[in-house]
């Protein structure tokens, strides 16, 4: 009989990605398939759901190939895990039919549906019920938009329209229709979760006339949830046994399963989770309180910072100023000079997110001289993406309960070595990068495996083989804190 093997669903913004891994945690075969959005009014995003739903079939089916194309067997396959993209939501009817396109958590158009709700005075209610801020991030306060500009979607809501974030939906489409459920880390990212409760808010739900609206069941991230054969993909259903957030899948992927081990994704923007362990901690600095992970016996807290503006910073100087041909030039280019010459780049393109929160601050290049070259720039770019991840990892710790005890950072920034050596210099901490893509996709299989029994317990997965890249603090640290401090001043000056 062959080995047991996981499959991992990571269904993403622009795309699904299909991973099988064997239980040691390698990669046996992957597949991807793309998904569009649509921008139908500046500002509004939208996905369509079936479109979705399919992207997740054609992924499965690819990976599926590409493994029997490895010479193994798809029939080795224990369990499934699905990690997804936060806060997009969805509508559907009982028959599974959309009632309205998907709304991408990058979707702006309720903006003044929060200006509204924070000027009645409702900021520190939420907070408290659900650890979030009021902020069109969250998937509750589109919906609110939804309810009042959409007649049909009202209707449908107080009729008892089914909702759910895009693992739900994918969920109630596997098991056509016979399970509607979610787990705690994606109910916590609604604004309609009660942090402390694990339960949906009665208060804020008949508040905001959404009584009628069907909400999944709420399980732990590691649970069995149903058998599916992923529409006959598969020769024999296996369990869902694992769903959660793609942010919160990565984190459990790279070890951080203890109080004080935090996480970094370094992508277009970065989230910035650290496990608190089984009690809320302190917010402060504009961070946001939410479940880290979660199994049947043990469900773990996190802090959460958002970065808005990291690889987008580097996209810009690409695209917008033509300073390199390709991303990869630019760690070359920050190592051509000795430091920033004075120059330092605020990149509030869409704000600044957490410590800082300013959603309505605007981008600053501060410090030229005739004597600065593209070199320059470019560093100085490449220095904002640690300095900010070092602020907010400052403002976690603050409180004094949890020093950070290790950083994990993934994405595609960890490439360049400039900022990874400039981020554990920047801390004073080795950062360790997890040697895989595949990060929230691991996570999720690996919850999968202890939903569905293949592991004894949490010891046996952090017991598994890691190939890790290790970046230690060096010589460069105190310039590093030098050049922080000066960033920081520039920030305050800006914004």
């Amino acid at each position: 009989m062959a080995e047991r093997t996981l499959l991992a669903v990571d269904q993403g913004t622009s795309g699904t990605k299909a991973v099988v891994f064997d239980l040691r945690g390698a990669v046996l075969a992957k597949a991807t398939a793309d998904l569009a959005s649509s921008y139908p009014r500046p500002g509004f995003v939208e996905q369509s759901p079936d479109g979705i739903y399919h992207s997740v079939l054609e992924a499965v089916r690819r990976c599926l190939i590409a493994l029997r194309e490895a010479g193994g067997d798809p029939g080795s396959i224990a369990a499934c895990g699905i990690s997804n993209q936060r806060e997009t939501f969805l509508l559907w009817d009982d028959r599974g039919r959309p009632l309205a396109p998907a709304v991408v958590w990058q979707c702006k158009r309720s903006v003044a549906v929060c200006e509204r709700l924070r000027a009645e005075g409702f900021e520190d209610e939420i907070k408290a019920r659900t650890g979030l801020l009021i902020d069109p991030y969250f998937s509750a306060t589109k919906l609110l938009w939804l309810m009042e500009n959409e007649p049909d979607v009202r209707r449908a809501v107080h009729e008892g329209a089914r909702f759910g974030t895009v693992d739900s939906w994918i969920l109630y489409r596997l098991t056509r229709g016979f399970l509607h459920a979610t787990d705690f880390t994606n109910a916590s990212r609604t604004l309609l979760f009660n942090l402390d409760d694990l339960a949906w808010d009665r208060t804020l739900i008949d508040r905001w006339g959404l009584s009628g609206l069907r909400l999944p069941e709420v399980h732990p991230s590691a649970h069995a949830y149903a058998d599916s054969d992923l529409e006959g993909l598969l020769r024999r259903p296996v369990p869902v046994a694992a769903m959660i957030g793609d942010s919160h899948a990565a984190a459990f992927g790279e070890g951080c399963t203890a109080p004080g081990r935090a996480k970094a994704t370094l992508g277009t923007g970065s989230s910035i989770l650290m496990d608190v362990g089984p009690r809320r901690a302190k917010q402060a600095g504009g961070m946001v309180s939410t479940i880290c992970w979660s199994t049947a016996d043990r469900v773990d807290r996190a802090l959460e910072g958002i970065v808005v503006s990291c690889g987008a910073t580097v996209q810009w100087l690409r695209d917008s100023l033509g300073l390199f041909a390709a991303s990869r030039d630019t760690e070359a280019m920050a190592r051509a000079v000795g430091d920033n010459g004075g120059v330092h780049l605020v990149p509030a393109f869409s704000g600044l997110g957490a410590p800082w929160w300013k959603p309505g601050a605007k981008g600053a290049l501060c410090g030229l001289t005739f004597a600065s070259t593209r070199n320059h720039v470019v560093r100085a770019a490449l220095e904002s993406i640690p300095f900010q991840v070092a602020d907010v990892i400052a403002a976690m710790t603050a409180t004094g309960i949890f020093p950070l005890a290790s950083l994990a950072a993934d994405g595609a920034i960890t490439e360049n070595g400039f900022v990874m050596q400039l981020l554990a210099d920047t801390l004073g901490r080795p950062v360790v990068n997890p040697g895989i893509g595949e990060v929230s996709a691991l996570g999720a299989a690996l919850l999968a495996g202890l939903g569905a029994g293949c592991y004894r317990g949490l010891d046996e997965i952090e017991a598994l083989p890691r190939r890790e890249r290790r970046y230690e603090p060096g010589p460069g640290a105190a310039a590093a804190r030098e050049a922080h401090a000066a960033w920081r001043e520039t920030v305050r000056k800006v914004v």
